[in-house]
């Protein structure tokens, strides 16, 4: 729908500025205007205030001749600002010099009326409680262009003019026409009682002053000019009495990129998860089907879709926008993190997360400082220290698929299968990062990959690798935790690296919780050590059901690594219209690696 706001009638401009050639009208109040649909007629209201109107078009906003779209000499001139004052849409115009006598009648009060182009987002219907008749009330639109009208359906809609009381500087009213009879004398041109009163009425409509003000001004005769002073001195004792409002003008510059994210977080909140919480912004698409998307975008980007079929409108904003098809990459984004953050990560808990510019290997350096510290002598001389370097190297790299959403489940509106779909994917991304941290914990017969010395993981020289494998028991874990103590850094001096975690399959659950539980003890004997000491994590992706792992924090040093392209954390999807499928095409990539850098960290028994 792309109906006009029609105006009223107003008073000689007040607000013109001769040498800019500008003046403000009143673009429109909201009041109701009759339209008619399948149903039948019905009243439309605009909702007018800054969150309502959408004036990302406002830069360069023409200003035509009746509506008029065809040529350049329907525009009269160019929007240069708008605001919200007072529940008015007021907005300020240059009149080019092309159109003097337009400018002249404006000037002079000739032409009065103004009307508004615009094109409705959202609505709420409802019934007029005293006539039952239809009412529906707009909530967002979007402004496209203003007109100077010859008759206007919006009685408030207008040039601002004299008759409009101000606060500060009360303009005078225009002198009284005269015409020249045949005899050269210039009587005072007569205005009727019904004029007058009809400019009242008009005052009071404008200002909210109400039908009783209006009957009893014309009940004592009043003049248009004493019923002006009447209007002030009401709206300046009104304006005392209450608190000063201040208003300012919201304008939504909003771009493709923006919409497209607003319409998939409304998709998502009603399609795939009633209970997301839904911005501000995003819930003037709530209720949009696929086919409403469609015309959103197409109408966006200039393109009229009267007269087209659903199938021909969808399968249109498919190929000719980029918006339509971002809108489902978002939801499928939405749903996939939902999935993919909701799933457990057993083994990220014990390892560092990091990011990397690019996918080229990256060298990660150790460095320790041999030397200590040493007195200065009097001569103020210090030595130098030296350092020892260690380092492994990884890269990134980057894993996906391609899901389709057809072009039949657009025209259907069912987002279901493909929402569906999402969800299991981010599921499917957790599930895959999971499995590479555990590939490598036990790659080569659980003892881990190589390192750049050129010894597994877990190795003896490493000294985190037990010399005989045994159950988890009391002594044996002490036996782990002292050989992490014991460890030794790149410098050969002590780490005191402490024990955080104990890492199990599923089948030594149990076992490990008997031996983690804290008891209370009756004998001394009986005090288990490391109750409440070392946190239990069960990995039920470790194939060997007897191996055991201990291993340290990872805030305090370096072991287990995982790492995502920098500014691409997770999963990521991209959309495009499909090629090899009839409809939208979502591609899902994750840019990920890992490594060990460091043994100090873990210990492994082999159990038994």
């Amino acid at each position: 729908m792309n109906a006009p706001v029609l105006m009223r009638t107003g008073f000689t401009p007040a607000s013109l500025d001769e040498k800019a050639r500008t003046v403000e009208l009143i673009a429109s109040t909201g009041a109701g205007v009759t339209r008619h649909d399948a149903a039948g007629p019905f009243t439309e209201l605009l909702t007018v205030s800054g969150a309502a109107i959408d004036l990302a078009r406002l830069e360069g906003m023409p200003l035509l001749d009746s509506h008029r779209q065809d040529g350049l000499e329907s525009v009269l001139g160019v929007v240069l600002a708008a605001r919200i004052e007072a529940g008015k849409l007021v907005v300020k115009v240059r009149i080019s010099p092309r159109h003097e006598a337009i400018w002249a009648d404006v000037r002079d009060g000739i032409i009065r009326n103004v009307s508004v182009g615009y094109l409705p987002k959202s609505w709420r219907d409802g019934k007029d409680p005293n006539t039952g008749a239809r009412v529906r009330t707009v909530t967002h639109w979007e402004l496209r262009e203003v007109s100077l009208v010859a008759v206007g359906a919006d009685p408030a809609a207008r040039t601002r003019g004299t008759g409009m009381p101000e606060t500060q500087n009360q303009p005078e009213a225009p002198p009284a026409t005269t015409t020249t009879t045949t005899t050269g004398t210039p009587p005072v041109q007569e205005t009727t009682r019904a004029a007058v009163n009809q400019e009242i009425r008009a005052l009071a409509v404008t200002f909210d002053l109400g039908s009783d003000w209006a009957n009893d001004q014309i009940d004592r005769g009043a003049s248009e000019g004493e019923a002006r002073s009447a209007a002030l001195e009401r709206l300046r004792t009104a304006r005392e009495r209450a608190p000063v409002a201040r208003t300012s003008n919201m304008v939504h510059h909003d771009d493709p990129a923006t919409l497209a994210t607003r319409m998939g977080e409304a998709v998502y909140a009603t399609r795939v998860n009633p209970a997301h919480k839904l911005s501000d912004q995003a819930r003037a698409f709530t209720g949009m089907t696929t086919l409403d998307m469609a015309r959103d975008c197409l109408q966006r980007a200039g393109i009229s879709t009267t007269g087209l079929l659903p199938a021909d409108t969808i399968t249109r904003a498919l190929h000719t926008t980029s918006d339509f098809p971002a809108i489902f990459a978002d939801t499928a984004n939405r749903t996939m993190r939902a999935a993919y953050q909701s799933a457990p990560a057993t083994l990220k808990r014990l390892a560092r997360q990091t990011s990397h510019k690019d996918f080229r290997a990256k060298t990660k350096v150790q460095a320790a400082d041999m030397a200590k510290l040493e007195k200065v002598n009097e001569h103020g001389e210090f030595k130098s220290s030296g350092f020892v370097e260690a380092k492994e190297t990884y890269a990134i790299g980057t894993y996906g698929t391609i899901v389709g959403l057809t072009r039949q489940a657009l025209v259907n509106d069912d987002l279901g299968a493909f929402t569906d779909l999402a969800g299991k994917l981010g599921l499917a991304s957790s599930e895959f990062e999971a499995q590479f941290l555990v590939d490598l914990l036990t790659v080569g017969g659980g003892l881990g990959p190589v390192m750049g010395d050129g010894k597994a993981v877990f190795h003896a020289d490493h000294g985190n690798l037990a010399a005989g494998g045994a159950p988890i028991s009391k002594e044996t874990l002490s036996a782990a935790r002292l050989a992490m103590r014991r460890q030794k850094g790149i410098n050969g001096r002590p780490s005191a690296i402490a024990p955080k975690f104990l890492v199990v399959p599923p089948e030594l659950e149990t076992q490990a919780e008997e031996i983690l539980a804290a008891i209370q003890p009756t004998r001394t004997d009986d005090v288990n050590v490391f109750g409440g000491k070392l946190e239990l994590v069960v990995e039920a992706r470790l194939s060997d059901v007897n191996r055991w792992y201990v291993a340290a924090d990872p805030a305090t040093v370096e072991g287990l690594e995982y790492a995502y392209l920098m500014g691409s954390e997770g999963p990521q999807t991209e959309s495009r219209a499909g090629f090899e499928v009839d409809g939208v095409e979502v591609k899902v990539r994750l840019d990920y690696g890992a490594s060990f850098l460091d043994w100090r960290g873990w210990y492994t028994n082999a159990g038994a």
